[in-house]
C-alpha cells in the first residue's frame, strides 16, 4: 500500500469514527430525554461532548454507549452527568460594568413600580442572585421586590439556598462589588465561619428558590426583569430562540432582559421586539 493511500484509509477511518462517536451521541442524548426526561440534545454539541467525555472518563469506561448503559441503571451516575451538564461558572457583581449600568439605567424605572418581580434563570449556586439583592437593598427597592431564582440543578440549588461560599473567594467579589457601584463595606452582608462565609438571611426573605429546565418548561409569571446570563452560548440557535421565546412571553412591556457579554437578542426572530438601553451592555428594554 502506497502512503498515499494509507492516508486516505486513515483519514476514512477518522471519519468512520467521528460519525460512529455522533450516532452514540444522538443515541445518548435521545435515551436521556426518553428515559429521564432531561433534553440536552439541542445544546451546542462540542460543549456538550466535552461533559460527556470527562464523565466516561470519571467513570472509568470506554465509550459513550457504555455511559449511556450505566446511567440508565445506575441513578448516582445519572445525578453525576446532571451536574457536568450544569454551567456554574460564576461570581458575585461577575462584570461589574453590566451591575453598575443596571443600577444607574434600570433601578430608575423599577423605582416607578408599586412591586416588582424579577426571575433569575439559571442562578446556578445563587452569586447573581445575591449580587442583585444586594444591589436592589442599596437602591431602597428590595421589601417590594419578588425574586424567582431557578435552575435545572437541584444541588446548585441547595448552594444558593444556605447562602454558604468560600472565604477565599470573597476579595475577589468585593473588588466586583465596588466596581459595580456597591455604597456600603460588602463585608456587612455576611458572617464569617472558618473558611466559609454566610450571606444574611435577609437576602433571601423575598427569594423563591425552583427547578425549571429552560429547555422543556414553560413560563410561569409575568416579570419586570429577566436575567440569564452566559446560559444562552451553551445552547444551539433553534434551542436559543426557543428559549428567547420564553423569555419574551414572560416579561411585562417595557420589561428588562439581561444577557451575558458574548450574548446577544441580535439574529434571533425577537430582534425588532427590543431597545437596547446601553451600548455595549447587554441589557434590553421589550417595546413591542
Amino acid at each position: 500500500m502506497s502512503s498515499s493511500e494509507k492516508g486516505n484509509k486513515d483519514a476514512q477511518i477518522s471519519v468512520d469514527n467521528e460519525e460512529l462517536e455522533k450516532l452514540e451521541m444522538k443515541l445518548l442524548l435521545e435515551g436521556l430525554y426518553g428515559w429521564y426526561g432531561y433534553d440536552f440534545r439541542n445544546y451546542a454539541y462540542h460543549s456538550i461532548r466535552r461533559r460527556v467525555w470527562h464523565r466516561i472518563q470519571s467513570e472509568k469506561l470506554t465509550s459513550i454507549t457504555g455511559l449511556l448503559e450505566k446511567i440508565l441503571h445506575d441513578p448516582a451516575c445519572l445525578r453525576r452527568l446532571l451536574a457536568d451538564f450544569s454551567i456554574n461558572v460564576t461570581e458575585m457583581f461577575r462584570d461589574p460594568a453590566f451591575f453598575l449600568n443596571f443600577r444607574e439605567q434600570v433601578i430608575p424605572m423599577l423605582r416607578t413600580y408599586p412591586s416588582i418581580r424579577i426571575w433569575i434563570a439559571g442562578c446556578s449556586t445563587g452569586e447573581e442572585l445575591y449580587s442583585l439583592a444586594i444591589l436592589l437593598h442599596e437602591e431602597g427597592i428590595y421589601d417590594k421586590t419578588k425574586i424567582y431564582a431557578t435552575d435545572m440543578n437541584s444541588e446548585g440549588l441547595k448552594i444558593a439556598k444556605s447562602g454558604h461560599y468560600s472565604i477565599n473567594k470573597m476579595r475577589k467579589y468585593t473588588s466586583n462589588y465596588f466596581q459595580s457601584g456597591g455604597k456600603e463595606a460588602f463585608s456587612d452582608y455576611y458572617s464569617v465561619s472558618g473558611d466559609q462565609v454566610q450571606m444574611n438571611s435577609d437576602l433571601r426573605k423575598n427569594v423563591v428558590f425552583a427547578q425549571h429546565n429552560l429547555v422543556t418548561d414553560q413560563s410561569f409569571n409575568e416579570f419586570h426583569v429577566i436575567f440569564c446570563r452566559n446560559v444562552l452560548i451553551y445552547f444551539n440557535k433553534s434551542l436559543q430562540e426557543k428559549v428567547h421565546r420564553l423569555f419574551y412571553d414572560s416579561l411585562v412591556m417595557l420589561g428588562v432582559l439581561g444577557l451575558g457579554d458574548k450574548e446577544t437578542i441580535a439574529f434571533t426572530s425577537l430582534a425588532d421586539s427590543y431597545e437596547g438601553i446601553i451600548t455595549n451592555q447587554k441589557l434590553y428594554k421589550k417595546v413591542k
